[in-house]
């Protein structure tokens, strides 16, 4: 069996291709040897996934560790129920918010985190040998856990005691893994509600509903709109005008909610390098603290445990309130703005003018060759230090090689919408030029 690499976010492929059952089966197995047992399994509502998430729990059996199968449910309620069902480990088969043909696994510590760099590249190892499995009593069972759904949102409600009385809400659950949870968590909490994308048939998770479709979720006369991806770790809003309310906004919603309550810790926020520059300049005028980290959930993450942080997270609407999870939770998250406009009687259009949203421009620009040369490269120094010196202190230019593919990304925030797409343009320009030379084109 080759080796099964980690990418960002665990193992992702196209099912049936880039993510074969026996891969499953070899990671189930390592998982068992690593871990130990009881594993949670759980999945999202594509079609591949009852194959992949049965040849993950039969390998970690194969691997003699017990598995208790939790059937569809959130990531996040995966990481939350991982140290209530006292587990070792939890496994998740999700592509988050990619189409249904994708999938993808992901683990969790016992504790509900994300795996440490190190505890990841052993799982890595592992999954490259082979060995002498155990026979008889000593093979592992599979068994499902009863209403996992209905413990995950009792947990949810238990740790928060939201008040939402009376509140119109509107949930798009993106046909994916909170389609059964989130109106179950929702209505526990008093919600007057509306649900739309709840009706999964294993190809339609993430198609035109959720979070990456929130542009055409109509509010109608609801006060609030909420759309989570297709596993249902990262929450984008609507508020009552028809605006949509992202990542950064909920960010800042939240904590000057905290900050006014005496709730938010030291560590202040944490949040990337991609937040817009509103959001900066908001904590900025509030006098919160924040920490910037490179652009991902488990950079978020790490720096939220050193810092010993509240709250942190993405534009993308993966929030991290480390009082209530261990992870990037859209129910948790959803719920919190509710219970702020249940507890403040503000509606959300109110709430999200804590910080003005900068114009923001970006564009992916094709190297064709190594990413971080080109954006070294002393041109390209050149034009972002002259674009720094055209945006002034109403701006900011942000070059950015992928560590994934052959792209520079090129990101220009300005108050002048003009004028940020007119640098985003030129720098860009630079790039594209740069690395044809260094193609010799």
């Amino acid at each position: 069996m080759q080796r099964i690499k980690f990418g960002t976010d665990g193992v992702r492929g196209v099912a049936n291709e880039g993510l074969t059952p026996e891969m499953a089966l070899h990671l189930g197995l390592a998982a068992a040897r690593l871990f130990g047992g009881p594993i949670l399994v759980g999945r999202d509502t594509r079609l591949s996934g009852g194959m992949l998430s049965d040849a993950l729990a039969a390998g970690a059996a194969s691997g003699g560790a017990s598995v208790l199968e939790l059937g569809v449910l959130p990531t996040p309620g995966v990481a939350a129920l991982a140290s209530k069902l006292g587990a070792s480990a939890g496994a998740v088969v999700s592509a988050s918010h990619n189409p249904y043909p994708d999938n993808g696994i992901k683990f969790f510590s016992g504790d509900g985190r994300k795996l440490a760099a190190d505890t990841e590249a052993e799982l890595e190892r592992l999954t490259g040998e082979e060995g002498p499995r155990p026979t008889g009593g000593d093979v592992g069972a599979a068994e499902p856990v009863e209403d996992a759904a209905g413990l995950y949102a009792e947990h949810v409600l238990g740790r928060l005691h939201p008040r939402a009385e009376g509140v119109k809400v509107l949930l798009d659950c993106a046909h994916g893994a909170a389609y059964e949870v989130a109106p179950l968590a929702f209505s526990g909490a008093g919600a007057d509600l509306s649900v739309v994308g709840n009706e999964p048939d294993g190809t339609n998770i993430n198609e035109g509903f959720g979070s990456t479709h929130v542009e055409k979720l109509e509010v109608g006369g609801n006060d609030v709109a909420f759309a989570f991806d297709g596993d249902a770790d990262r929450v984008l809003a609507v508020d009552e005008m028809g605006n949509m309310v992202d990542g950064d906004r909920i960010l800042a919603i939240l904590a000057r909610d905290l900050h006014e309550r005496g709730a938010l810790r030291s560590g202040g926020v944490v949040v990337t390098v991609m937040s817009n520059l509103g959001f900066f300049k908001a904590m900025d005028g509030l006098g919160i603290p924040y920490e910037v980290t490179p652009v991902g959930d488990r950079h978020v993450a790490e720096a939220m445990r050193r810092s010993g942080a509240s709250l942190g997270g993405e534009q993308s609407g993966h929030v991290i309130l480390s009082e209530y999870a261990t992870t990037g939770d859209g129910l948790v998250t959803a719920l919190a703005v509710l219970d702020l406009m249940t507890r403040s009687g503000k509606p959300l259009s109110e709430l999200a003018r804590v910080m003005e949203q900068y114009p923001q421009s970006l564009i992916n620009v094709r190297v064709g060759g190594s990413a971080p040369d080109v954006a070294r490269n002393g041109a390209v120094k050149e034009a972002v230090s002259s674009s720094e010196k055209k945006l002034g202190t109403q701006g900011r230019i942000l070059l950015r090689p992928s560590g994934t593919e052959p792209v520079v990304r090129v990101m220009v925030e300005h108050e002048d919408a003009a004028v940020c797409r007119e640098v985003c343009e030129e720098v860009a320009a630079v790039v594209a030029e740069t690395a044809s030379v260094a193609k010799g084109v």
